[in-house]
């Protein structure tokens, strides 16, 4: 038994065969994309180990695939049986077994960036301080409330945990949670005066000023899925009330962009007044505590802070929408190395830090958030990605490999010319 798994993980046509899968799952997932969006066809088809059902061309197909971690692990493994089955200990095989090891980095390295790497943004204005980033995708169901003098305690709820409904215990709240409703996109509208309006989803928070309906998930690539949640607080003497959480009060990016479309058809006054109402903080008091929620994009703390001191926006001449040079002038205050100081992030030089990579990712300069009447902020794309030195070391590796097995037969060709 163990003979016959050593020879069919060693087998070429073990390898032909998963590269042919790759290649059907590369062709489905590219499909796919059209009616699942990138990051849904992403997930679904090359980061799980199986595939149940695909989708092509609008039509539910009922067809099993292989995903991308299991055609990468055994790819992996075939390629190692392989090696190590035909493996011969000589410096004329040195050029093949460096390229088969950059080979297997490569393969090693994709698979703990999927794994492991994290993506996430940091909004924030100029003169505005901020120790965490957010996801651009996935929300959470945050519980706040002091914890002493300049700290609080956060109990966040995954997205995940929420979309399911149900009730929700957490040993540090006092209440249980009752998710009564949950829509993973949704529409806002405002329930304006003087209108005729259907009755409030509940009677508390922003329900009183905003009516909230679900709309069909979006695929499309510049719009977002924002949901929104009806939940009840419930603890041992009975109800605290029904509320609604939705994602456009805690997405300060969403709540920006309801502003603006007020902005436009009813000035600034109108759309501050109907934005405040929208961000209004809700809250309940058990036990002496005030505990206020929120459905919020989920967050990454970390243990320093960054403040936005300037921002840089300028374009080419003649060509006010075409950028030329975005950039953010940062403070960077870390207490446990005892940093304080400043940096420079810009367009193709983005800034190394604590295990962070911080790219410039979007800006509105002072002449665009002048048209808002806003401040001037950035927005910088954070990532974490432990094996981002990975691919560079496997490209070089095989590239090594390569140029030395070709100079081995090089040097060998040209001794056999000599001699003959």
């Amino acid at each position: 038994m163990t003979d016959k798994l050593w020879k069919f993980f060693t087998s070429l046509r073990l390898t032909v065969t998963l590269l042919a899968l790759g290649i059907v799952l590369v062709f489905v997932g590219t499909i796919a994309q059209a009616d699942e969006g990138l990051y849904q066809a992403q997930e679904r088809y090359f980061k799980h180990w199986g595939v149940w059902g695909v989708t092509m061309f609008g039509h539910k197909i009922p067809l099993p695939l292989p995903g991308g971690y299991l055609i990468g692990t055994l790819l992996l493994i075939n390629l190692t049986a392989a090696h190590i089955n035909r493996f011969q200990k000589s410096w004329k095989k040195l050029g093949i077994h460096l390229t088969h090891l950059g080979v297997i980095l490569l393969l090693v390295g994709q698979l703990a960036t999927d794994l492991f790497s994290r993506e996430t943004q940091l909004h924030f204005a100029e003169g505005e301080s901020k120790s965490w980033s957010e996801s651009s995708m996935d929300y959470e169901l945050a519980f706040i409330t002091d914890l002493d003098t300049g700290n609080e305690q956060v109990i966040a709820v995954p997205q995940s945990i929420v979309a399911k409904g149900g009730e929700i215990k957490h040993e540090k709240l006092p209440f249980t949670v009752k998710v009564k409703n949950y829509w993973p996109n949704s529409d806002p509208s405002f329930r304006a005066p003087m209108q005729e309006n259907a009755p409030p989803l509940t009677s508390n928070g922003v329900a009183r000023h905003f009516d909230f309906r679900p709309v069909p998930v979006t695929h499309d690539m510049e719009t977002k899925n924002v949901p929104t949640a009806i939940i009840e607080l419930v603890e041992t003497n009975g109800s605290l009330g029904t509320w609604v959480v939705p994602g456009w009060s805690g997405d300060a990016t969403m709540a920006s962009a309801i502003r603006r479309s007020y902005f436009r058809s009813a000035g600034r006054e109108l759309a501050d007044n109907i934005t405040a109402r929208l961000t209004e903080a809700q809250s309940v008091e058990v036990g002496g505590k005030r505990y206020s929620f929120a459905l919020r994009p989920t967050r990454a703390y970390e243990p320093f802070s960054m403040t936005l001191l300037k921002t840089t926006h300028t374009t080419y001449p003649g060509r006010p929408d075409l950028p030329k040079d975005f950039r953010s002038r940062v403070r960077i205050n870390n207490p446990q190395r005892g940093e304080d100081r400043e940096v420079e992030i810009y367009m193709n030089s983005p800034l190394r830090y604590a295990g962070l990579t911080f790219f410039q990712h979007q800006m509105s300069g002072e002449q665009i958030a002048a048209q808002w009447g806003e401040t001037p902020s950035s927005v910088l794309q954070v990532v974490r990605n432990p094996s981002w030195l990975t691919p560079y070391v496997g490209c070089f590796v095989v590239a090594a490999g390569l140029v030395i097995q070709f100079m081995i037969h090089l040097v060998g060709f040209i001794s056999r010319r000599k001699a003959a």
